[in-house]
């Protein structure tokens, strides 16, 4: 590679200063922009992929760096076609995503016995420690496998979510109450007034 190839690390270096620039300002980005159809020449690869377990590589090799994996997430964007984008006010490049590009790794719950178990919040730490509450703006889903193995996700920010870890869903899984819906029984977990789904009762 050459100094002024686009895939050299000086362009993450490049990504490290525009991301952290101190004059940087929140700014907002159509997702309708973000997509594979608006690509060009401009929009450098960046030859970085987060895995499933919510690992960030450039060139195949893992980012070691917490506070840097922690800076690139903050710009990171979603299209609207699903692309995932590191996006600054002077460039944007796609990245490729397993999963979902968070890990939900703990739960803490916030109980007030004197307003029902509707009034409950169950806060999620993701592994790159943002924390947010389950709720309207932050709803809980869960998909299945051809298998049945259920995957659940939590909303993080706009179009970004976290794969809810095992053990997370477990203690998910303890705290869920039985009720009836249209398609019948089902387990949920309630967060700020939502019921949020997590499977069906098995019979």
């Amino acid at each position: 590679m050459t100094a002024s190839d686009p895939q050299t690390p000086t362009q993450i270096d490049r990504l490290h200063a525009n991301a952290s620039a101190p004059q940087r300002q929140p700014f907002h980005v159509d997702p309708a922009e973000l997509t594979l159809a608006h690509v060009n020449d401009s929009h450098r690869q960046y030859h970085m992929r987060i895995a499933a377990d919510g690992s960030w590589f450039h060139e195949g090799e893992v980012i070691q760096r917490h506070a840097l994996v922690k800076l690139f997430a903050s710009v990171l964007r979603r299209g609207a076609d699903g692309s995932f984008w590191l996006v600054t006010p002077a460039e944007r490049g796609l990245i490729d995503v397993d999963d979902a590009p968070f890990v939900a790794v703990s739960l803490a719950a916030e109980d007030d016995p004197s307003q029902g178990p509707q009034a409950v919040k169950l806060h999620f730490t993701t592994n790159l420690d943002e924390t947010v509450t389950a709720g309207p703006d932050h709803p809980i889903r869960v998909v299945h496998d051809a298998d049945e193995t259920p995957r659940p996700y939590i909303q993080i920010r706009p179009g970004l979510e976290a794969l809810i870890g095992r053990a997370v869903f477990y203690e998910l899984v303890e705290r869920a109450e039985e009720r009836s819906s249209p398609d019948g029984a089902v387990l949920g977990v309630w967060s700020e007034n939502c019921f949020f789904e997590l499977g069906k009762v098995e019979l």
